[in-house]
């Protein structure tokens, strides 16, 4: 089978090929913890996770600026009253379309090809990207829509940071930016496209610093190994106890002290 964007999330595509949101399942972010059988599960089909609509307002801009928003109006029919006006939450979405699409910045930066797919052998594992919009040569960038761009987060041991690392995107940006670099020689500037979904509108346009991206991909390549055996069915992952899939598929074997109900310090 050929990678293509129709079967690009496919169960066939998702065990053959490593991809950056799976991984972060595997292995989790500084904001979310992963679980091994969660992703396992995901792979084969067997999970899915809910469809929100914080989610579906970020895909509907997506699809705007990748030229598919009529597709994804004729799959997604819950965006519509039964008189057939669209929902408030997405006529928050038009107006988030409206400001990005005012600045002229912001516009640069997505006037690249959209929806570009590359694949590309990384730490002895075949990864596949999709790029929001690649400018050839220059730059590779991500739309992001998020609740806040200013909120911070504290992480133990860590302490308080942005929505960045929190949820990984400094870790996509690391890989995305080497596997366009195994396709075209070429070391390229990865950005983040963010606007949030705030009453008023904040957008901006987020960079990395090229030592933040290298210090990441070590800490990847000492993970893949052990995904890749779990994905070959080779090794029994792993189950948190605490995701949504372990609770759905919890089987009780004994009682537990209460002091174990702690999962977050």
């Amino acid at each position: 089978m050929i990678l293509t964007s129709e079967n690009y999330h496919s169960k066939p595509m998702r065990k053959k090929f490593f991809g950056v949101s799976q991984y972060k399942d595997f292995c989790g972010t500084l904001g979310q913890p992963g679980c091994e059988a969660m992703a396992v599960a995901k792979m084969k089909g067997e999970w899915e996770e809910e469809l929100t609509l914080p989610l579906l307002i970020g895909s509907y801009v997506d699809a705007h600026f990748e030229g598919t928003l009529g597709v994804f109006k004729a799959q997604h029919p819950q965006l519509f009253k039964r008189d057939g006006d669209i929902k408030s939450a997405f006529v928050k979405a038009n107006d988030i379309i409206k400001r990005i699409e005012r600045d002229p910045v912001f516009m640069m930066h997505m006037a690249g090809k959209k929806q570009v797919i590359y694949t590309g052998m990384l730490f002895g594992v075949e990864w596949k990207i999709k790029i929001d919009s690649f400018i050839k040569n220059i730059a590779a960038v991500d739309l992001k829509i998020m609740a806040s761009l200013r909120d911070t987060f504290w992480v133990k041991d860590y302490g308080y940071m942005s929505f960045v690392p929190f949820w990984g995107y400094d870790l996509q940006a690391a890989i995305y930016q080497k596997i366009i670099e195994i396709n075209t020689g070429k070391i390229v500037p990865f950005y983040i496209a963010a606007a949030s979904k705030e009453p008023v509108t904040d957008i901006e346009i987020i960079g990395f610093r090229q030592g933040d991206l290298d210090d990441i991909l070590p800490s990847v390549e000492a993970n893949v190994k052990r995904i890749d055996q779990i994905k070959k069915g080779k090794i029994t992952p792993d189950r948190c106890g605490i995701c949504d899939y372990c609770k759905s598929t919890k089987v009780l074997t004994k009682p537990i002290h209460f002091s174990e109900l702690i999962t977050k310090v």
